[in-house]
């Protein structure tokens, strides 16, 4: 089930020399309810990539969302990109499931939570 996703972000950055990963701003990994290492599907708005890799802090405030490593190739800074986690759930988890889904502006400020992944904020 989808347990998190910050919705069309803005690419910051992209470093191929990094070893890997997407740095996200801090603030916006908490919002989405995201952990250090944890693994994210990053999906470019602009151009159909889709890569899945692991999240990693960045400055809090900053509105960071650098794309590292190998997938650096697959995007580029300005780009809008979806970045979604996955998780499993039993039966009595669902009754209470919800996804957290961090709409933000163009500079990658949340500018509202909500549960609905379906709604596009403008």
């Amino acid at each position: 089930m989808l347990k998190s996703k910050i919705h069309r972000a803005t690419v910051t950055d992209c470093d191929v020399d990094y070893i890997g990963s997407i740095t996200i701003d801090t603030e916006l990994m908490a919002g989405a309810d995201l952990l250090v290492n944890e693994q994210v599907h990053v999906w470019d708005v602009d151009n159909g990539e889709r890569f899945v890799t692991y999240a990693i802090e960045g400055e809090a405030g900053s509105g960071a969302m650098q794309v590292n490593g190998a997938a650096a190739h697959l995007v580029e800074p300005g780009h809008k990109i979806i970045v979604a986690s996955f998780g499993t759930y039993d039966e009595a988890d669902l009754e209470r499931y919800a996804p957290v889904v961090v709409h933000v502006d163009d500079a990658n400020q949340p500018i509202a939570i909500d549960d609905r992944p379906e709604v596009l904020v403008a």
